[in-house]
């Protein structure tokens, strides 16, 4: 299919989404909680052929990974959306300042029209079903770009939506080639775009045509700092496991550990420890592939790199080599990486992991500080004074403390980037109000003194001005 044979049928989808839009602007709560049910049985009845078909796109995904961090979080999702729609969609009453009252203000949240999702490669469920949970609880239609590497959830999910829904409310896309550009040029009434920052970049630039406005989730290199007060085997265990999830190929993945410079060996010894428990061979069916070639070739090159700059290179499940034909490579530990590595200069977006070591807190800041702001920062303290610091003088998308990753599952807290990290949240009510317009309304009263504020201007409406401005302004001085 050409070009403009691919654009041309994504706008027809489009165009028919807005009309039907046009047709029924303001959904009741009864009809979008609906929709939102069809979703999660869809879901429930078919989890099974879900993990088969992105186990078949990855090559190895194991069905209790897919289960854990794809359907569990996308049926969390739709639940709480379910549950909270109502009260989200009523009007929010505001301030009326004293000078025009008896007026009422108040925010109506609107839905906006149509909303287009461009879902990456690495949780294609969740990352369909999240951003589509938020545009349907706040009374949009979705039109949905799924990534050429999710060739057969896509098929699957087509399927199933098409049994469900019309293509006017819910429309499923395969990737075709050029379909990915197509699709961020179409003049949608909002864009949510998940992946890397480059290509962030591309799809904002696409989007500024018609001036829609984008949720970008993008990436960056997530650090993880293990304060001196914090014991290593606990955190250790939660840094591995949250690293070997989906093999290190999630946005918020920790991408480098900052600990403190006396204790490398004894992180090191741990870490191998931990994974020697969990890990004999990578051949485990829990032991996520690499989505394809490209991607496990650029891995084998950031590990070369290294090596021959000088880098010390740990293979955490030493019975495994790399497998090229399985696309599995082995949770590696990177120690004393430089700037001047592959390894430190772009997401890994794999199971590799660089040690940086620091002599001070204070330098373990500054070194994060100096590079762009991550789409998630982890710090391993139980000191209070610490945990302030470290939130005051960082900036990042989001922070758990104590943990890895975890905050992305939490309902009630807004997802997303900061800087080259993204831009925009969603999840519970910031994604419902993120896709809706938070439309400002003002009743004015019957009777107003406005009517002395037109010109031209009578003695009262001078009094009443120059009294207005006097006694408000002095009151802050």
């Amino acid at each position: 299919m050409s070009d403009l044979l691919i654009a041309s049928v994504l706008e027809q989808y489009r165009q028919r989404q807005y009309d039907a839009f046009m047709q029924q602007p303001m959904p009741m709560v009864e009809d979008r909680i609906a929709a939102l049910k069809k979703v999660k049985q869809l879901i429930i009845q078919h989890q099974a052929q879900i993990c088969e078909a992105i186990a078949a796109d990855f090559g190895c995904r194991s069905a209790s990974e897919t289960a854990l961090l794809e359907i569990f979080t996308s049926l969390e999702s739709i639940n709480d959306a379910i549950k909270h729609v109502k009260a989200w969609m009523k009007p929010q009453r505001r301030h009326t300042s004293l000078w025009f009252k008896p007026a009422k203000n108040s925010v109506i949240p609107q839905p906006l029209g149509v909303v287009g999702i461009i879902v990456p490669w690495n949780y294609p469920l969740f990352l369909t079903i999240a951003p589509m949970v938020a545009a349907l609880a706040a009374g949009n239609r979705v039109m949905v770009k799924m990534s050429e590497n999710s060739q057969h959830l896509c098929q699957l999910l087509q399927q199933l939506f098409a049994a469900d829904f019309s293509n006017e409310q819910i429309c499923i896309i395969a990737e075709e080639g050029q379909t990915g550009i197509a699709f961020s040029q179409l003049k949608f009434d909002h864009l949510i775009f998940t992946g890397s920052t480059t290509t962030g970049k591309a799809v904002m630039a696409a989007a500024a045509t018609h001036l829609v406005p984008v949720i970008l989730e993008l990436g960056g290199k997530s650090p993880v700092i293990l304060a001196d007060d914090y014991d290593i085997k606990t955190a250790l265990s939660r840094i591995l496991g949250g690293k070997v999830y989906n093999s290190g190929q999630t946005c918020v993945a920790p991408d480098y550990l900052l600990i403190p410079q006396a204790l490398e060996d004894e992180v090191i010894r741990q870490a191998q420890a931990i994974m020697a428990k969990r890990f004999s061979d990578i051949q485990h069916p829990d032991y996520t592939s690499i989505i394809d070639d490209a991607s496990f070739s650029r891995l084998c090159d950031t590990v070369k790199d290294a090596i021959e700059q000088g880098a010390k290179v740990i293979n955490l499940i030493p019975q495994s080599k790399l497998d090229p034909q399985q696309r599995k490579f082995p949770l590696q530990l990177v120690c004393q990486p430089t700037d001047a590595m592959i390894v430190m200069q772009r997401e890994i977006f794999g199971p590799l992991l660089p040690i940086v070591t620091y002599k001070t807190l204070q330098q373990a800041l500054d070194y994060i500080n100096a590079r762009e702001r991550p789409l998630a920062l982890y710090l391993f303290s139980n000191n209070k004074a610490v945990q302030q610091q470290v939130l005051d003088q960082t900036r990042s998308g989001g922070v758990a403390i104590n943990d890895v990753m975890l905050h992305v599952a939490q309902d009630d807290l807004p997802f997303g980037g900061v800087g080259h990290s993204g831009m925009g949240h969603y999840h519970g009510r910031e994604g419902f109000e993120r896709l809706s317009k938070m439309r400002p309304v003002m009743h004015q009263a019957a009777l107003s003194s406005t009517k002395y504020l037109y010109a031209p201007y009578g003695k009262i409406g001078k009094r009443l001005i120059n009294f207005i401005i006097n006694r408000k302004f002095s009151r802050y001085e």
